[in-house]
């Protein structure tokens, strides 16, 4: 079955990737390419349909990103998105010009034509997110005014005849009430996409993929035991056996009993066809943190000691073509490649290779995928449950969960802490997928009274906030009775501990690891 496409130029919009999940929600494929992409290559990808992003520019600027007249006769529908929108009318013969009023955040929203295919059962006034100071003062030539606000007359307008729609507001965010099932309508009513996307099609297209890459050669991949690395090592797996090779180095700052898990699955009959070498490095790491308590040098030596030591175990592995990683699709957007958007953030696993080794290429079978699909492809593999929707682990490990010099008597206090913490969280029910919960340990002592003795001992900080993003954080409001127990149980059966305190600080102005 030939695989349905929305495409998404990118004008530079901050919610590009939320336009691109909305999409996929939908079941149907979508991708971000740069707006600079030609009418041609557009044209070979045969897409249902096309969304333009927003952006931070004026169309009326001559230093502002256009596009082609030849976009909107391409005979796909477009759907233009604040920046997108004013686009559209700019280049089709409208009038775009600076607003009397800016319209920022949550703003009333009034239907002018309910027969509108994007905005039917829509109720005659909602709430959209607005976030523009331009706005549209003249539609083209064949196009409707379908919606406005009070200080925008033109909120969203369509050329029906043309299948060109466009909205003012963003219907990509969750301020915007009716906006997924607006984005479901162009997707599914207007494009006609049927919604075949599905991870049980994903999984055969990329093992064939695979194959054709990576023919008879060998694979190497740094297995670390998180959500991203296990799945990409599962689906190689499925598609060359073993010629991956997994290299999982301990370097003897994961969580209680994760080294044994990761074993058991990945290693000698666990059940997945791979060659698994596993490397105790926990002396190494713990010799090379001695003495050390700025948070930015360990960080920097654990990166560092895990490249040493994964270098040396490879380059004893004998010939090795392909490298593989666990890069997903945020990290793509998020680095700027393959888009015009700003980089969000520079990440190690898009578009390198470890120095020291020589690779032909690199594998990357999850590079487009968000997340929440990675998890889903990992259950279709076999991959148990509990590792999929493991919570988030930072690659220093508890390096930066303590506070100060890292030993390894603090490490097994942060991971007897983190495994009580975890138990009671799933014994209250309480629902650690929206978020980040764990122990970490403060570099605070403090006199306590255990018995008839004194005690002069650490005190550890339970973590718990509430995230979709990750770029901003709230601390979650845990029941008392819970917080109670876990402190009772970590300083009955914790050495070393005799003080437990609750982060309740938000991001910002905080992260959401302790260091």
């Amino acid at each position: 079955m030939e695989q349905e496409t929305i495409l998404i130029l990118d004008f530079g919009g901050q919610y590009k990737q939320l336009i691109a999940r909305r999409v996929r929600e939908c079941r149907v494929y979508s991708e971000i390419l740069p707006h600079t992409t030609p009418i041609e290559a557009l044209r070979a990808r045969a897409p249902r349909g096309i969304i333009l992003t927003g952006g931070p520019n004026s169309v009326y600027d001559p230093a502002s990103p256009l596009c082609s007249p030849e976009l909107f006769a391409l005979g796909v529908p477009v759907l233009g998105i604040c920046y997108g929108a004013q686009l559209m009318a700019h280049v089709l013969g409208g009038q775009v010009a600076p607003a009397d009023t800016s319209e920022y955040g949550g703003t009333d929203l009034c239907i002018d034509r309910a027969d509108s295919p994007l905005l039917a059962d829509v109720p005659p006034q909602t709430t959209c997110w607005m976030s523009h100071t331009d706005r549209i003062m003249a539609v083209p030539p064949g196009f409707a005014v379908t919606a406005h606000t009070p200080d925008c007359p033109v909120a969203a307008m369509e050329d029906g005849a043309r299948k060109l729609y466009a909205v003012q507001f963003h219907p990509e965010v969750a301020h915007t009430p009716e906006g997924a099932a607006m984005l479901r309508r162009f997707v599914r009513e207007v494009c006609g996409c049927q919604g075949t996307w599905q991870m049980a099609s994903f999984v055969e297209e990329q093992v064939k993929a695979l194959r054709a890459q990576i023919g008879t050669k060998r694979v190497l991949l740094a297995l670390s035991g998180g959500v991203d690395s296990s799945v990409t090592a599962a689906l190689l797996s499925r598609a060359v056996g073993k010629q991956l090779t997994c290299v999982f180095v301990d370097h003897g700052l994961l969580r209680k009993n994760e080294g044994e898990q990761v074993k058991a699955i990945f290693g000698p009959g666990g059940g997945f066809d791979l060659d698994f070498v596993g490397v105790d490095a926990r002396a190494r790491f713990f010799a090379a943190l001695q003495g050390v308590t700025d948070p930015e040098r360990k960080r920097k030596i654990i990166g560092e000691q895990f490249i040493h030591t994964f270098e040396e175990t490879a380059n004893g592995l004998g010939e090795i073509h392909f490298f593989a990683q666990g890069t997903i699709y945020p990290d793509v957007v998020e680095s700027g490649a393959g888009s015009d958007g700003a980089v969000i953030k520079s990440h190690h696993n898009v578009g390198g290779l470890p120095k020291g080794i020589r690779f032909e290429g690199i594998v990357e079978p999850l590079r487009m995928l968000f997340k929440d699909e990675v998890r889903q492809l990992g259950l279709e593999l076999g991959l148990p449950r509990a590792l999929v929707y493991r919570q988030p682990f930072p690659g220093p490990g508890l390096g930066v969960r303590i506070v100060g010099e890292v030993t390894p008597e603090k490490v097994c206090m942060v991971q007897e802490a983190d495994a009580i913490f975890q138990e009671e969280l799933q014994r209250f029910g309480i629902d650690t997928g929206a978020g980040q919960f764990f122990a970490a340990l403060t570099n605070l002592r403090s006199v306590g009274v255990m018995g008839d003795h004194r005690t002069y001992e650490y005190a550890v900080a339970l973590r718990a906030v509430l995230t979709s993003d990750y770029m901003t954080a709230t601390a979650a409001r845990l029941p008392y009775d819970l917080l109670d127990t876990c402190m009772t149980r970590i300083v009955n059966t914790v050495p070393g501990v005799n003080r437990v305190l609750y982060d309740l600080t938000s991001k910002p102005p905080a992260t959401i690891e302790l260091e």
